[in-house]
C-alpha cells in the first residue's frame, strides 16, 4: 500500500538533500526533548548535533541517525531535578556528569564487544519494540494540537493544521511519482511552510519555543567544553549519578541497537553493533562535555533519512552540520517552519514504523509469540522504558521456550543383554521435565 522505502544504494546527491531534511526535523524534536528533561532547548539541540555527527562519522550503521532523545530525556530529567534540589543552577551540571559517565559505560559496552548479543533478542520482541515505539510517537504528535494551557485548539485551527498535516503526507506519498530527483519529505516542509507563510497562519517552530522559553528566536554560539567541577561529591550523589548513568547506558544501548537491527532490515545490509557501542559512547561523553543532554539513536529520524535516499555518512554529517548552522545563523527561517508539516512528516514515520504484518499473524503463529508482541508493545506505550520492555520481552521468550522444550523430552530405553537397562534422554531436561523424567 504504502512504498515507504526503497533499498537503493544512496550517492551524494542523495545523502546530502536526505540530511538537510533530517535536519529541519531534528529541530522540533530536540526542543520538545529538551523540555520533558528540564533543560533549556539548546541543551537538546546541541546534543542533537554531538550525537549526530559523531555517530554518523565513526558509527557502526552509516544511514542511521542520532539525537536527543524521549527515552533519555525521562532518565535524565530525575538527575536534573536532583542536582536543582542541591543547590540552585547545579541540574545542569549533575546531567552533564550523567550524560559524561553514560558515554564511558557505552565504551566499555562496545570495547567488550557486548553489542553482538542484540541479535539474540526474539523476532516477537522486536515486533513488539517498533509498534510500541510507532504508537509512542503517534501519541506525541497530538501535543501539537494543544494550546499552551492544554486545552484543544480552536476548531477553525484545528481544521487548518489538519489540512496542512494532510497535504504533507499526501506531497510525501505521491511526489515520488513525479520525480525523485529531490526528497519527498524536504518537498513537503518547504511547500507547506510557504503555503502557511503566505496564506494560512498557523503554529510555527517559534511559537514552540516562544510557548517554551519566552523567546521566539533560535540561536546560539558554538558552545565551549567544560566540565561539571561544581557537583558536590558524596556517597548519595554517587549513587543517583552512578544509577541514572548505567540506566542512560542500557536504554541507548538497546535503543540504538535496535533500530540498527531494523535498518539492516529495511536495506538488506549489515551494521557493527560493537563500533556503534564506541561511537555512542564517545558522542555522548562529548555531548556532556559541550553543554548537551546525550541521547541515542533516533528511530524516526533514520527512518526519514532512509526514506528520503541516505544511506551513506554522509547524510548524518550533513544533517548535523546543517542543525549547527540553523542554530548559529538559520534560527529565523528555521522558526517559520509549520509545526503542522512535521507532524505529518512524523505521522508518516509512524506509518512506516509500524510492523503491519503483525495483524497477519494472528491465528497463524503460537499464541505465546501473539502474548509476547502485546506485552513488549504495551510496556513501550504505557511505561515509556524501552530497556525494560526488551527485558521483560527476552524474559517471556525464554520462559516460553523452556515450556515448550520441556513438552519434548523422550525416553527411549534399551535392556542390555546382562538384564540392565540405559535410558536414552532426548531433548533438554528442565524442572518442568523432571517428572516426565521419572
Amino acid at each position: 500500500m504504502f512504498d515507504l522505502v526503497s533499498k537503493k544504494r544512496g550517492n551524494w546527491k542523495d545523502d546530502l538533500l536526505s540530511g538537510l531534511t533530517v535536519a529541519l526535523a531534528l529541530v522540533p524534536e530536540a526542543i520538545a526533548f529538551s523540555f520533558a528533561a528540564g533543560v533549556p532547548p539548546l541543551v537538546g539541540l546541541w546534543a542533537a548535533v554531538f550525537m549526530g555527527f559523531v555517530t554518523a562519522a565513526w558509527g557502526g550503521r552509516p544511514g542511521m541517525i542520532s539525537g536527543a532523545t524521549g527515552a533519555i530525556a525521562i532518565v535524565i530529567g530525575k538527575t536534573v531535578v536532583y542536582g536543582e534540589a542541591q543547590g540552585e543552577g547545579l541540574g545542569l551540571q549533575y546531567l552533564f556528569a550523567t550524560i559524561m559517565l553514560a558515554g564511558v559505560f557505552q565504551i566499555l559496552v562496545g570495547m567488550l564487544k557486548l553489542g553482538r548479543f542484540i541479535r539474540l533478542v526474539p523476532h516477537p520482541v522486536m515486533m513488539g519494540f517498533v509498534n510500541g515505539l510507532a504508537i509512542v510517537i503517534l501519541l506525541a504528535q497530538f501535543g501539537s494540537f494543544r494550546t499552551p494551557d492544554g486545552s484543544w485548539m480552536a476548531r477553525s485551527d484545528l481544521l487548518i493544521m489538519g489540512a496542512l498535516v494532510l497535504l504533507t503526507m499526501l506531497i510525501i506519498q505521491l511526489f515520488p511519482r513525479l520525480t525523485k530527483a529531490l526528497p519527498s519529505t524536504l518537498v513537503a516542509i518547504i511547500t507547506v511552510g510557504l503555503l502557511n507563510y503566505f496564506w494560512t497562519d498557523t503554529k510555527t517552530v517559534s511559537d514552540v519555543l516562544l510557548e517554551g522559553t519566552g523567546s521566539g528566536v533560535l540561536n546560539g554560539a558554538f558552545p565551549l567544553p567544560q566540565l561539571p567541577t561544581d557537583i558536590v561529591w558524596n556517597l548519595e550523589a554517587i549513587k543517583v549519578i552512578g544509577g541514572a548513568a548505567f540506566t542512560v547506558a542500557m536504554v541507548g544501548i538497546i535503543e540504538s541497537l535496535m533500530t540498527l537491527q531494523l535498518i539492516d532490515d529495511l536495506t538488506e545490509t549489515r551494521g557493527r553493533g560493537n563500533r556503534e557501542c564506541v561511537a555512542q559512547g564517545a558522542a555522548n561523553f562529548l555531548s556532556g562535555l559541550f553543554g548537551g543532554m546525550g541521547g541515542c539513536a533516533m528511530i524516526g529520524q533514520s527512518l526519514i533519512n532512509i526514506k528520503s535516499g541516505g544511506r551513506g555518512r554522509t547524510s548524518g554529517i550533513t544533517a548535523a552540520v546543517s542543525l549547527a548552522v540553523f542554530i548559529m545563523v538559520g534560527g529565523p527561517v528555521i522558526g517559520q517552519i509549520p509545526v503542522a508539516a512535521l507532524v505529518g512528516v512524523m505521522f508518516m514515520v509512524v506509518i512506516g514504523t509500524f510492523e503491519w504484518s503483525t495483524f497477519k499473524t494472528v491465528g497463524r503463529v503460537p499464541k505465546s509469540e501473539i502474548f509476547i508482541i502485546l506485552s513488549v508493545t504495551l510496556i513501550t506505550v504505557f511505561m515509556h522504558n524501552l530497556a525494560l520492555a526488551v527485558f521483560v520481552g527476552v524474559i517471556l521468550s525464554a520462559l516460553v521456550f523452556a515450556w515448550e522444550s520441556a513438552q519434548h523430552v523422550r525416553l527411549l530405553p534399551t535392556d542390555l543383554e546382562d538384564g540392565s537397562r540405559v535410558y536414552n534422554l532426548q531433548g533438554l531436561l528442565y524442572f518442568g521435565s523432571v517428572r516426565e523424567f521419572a
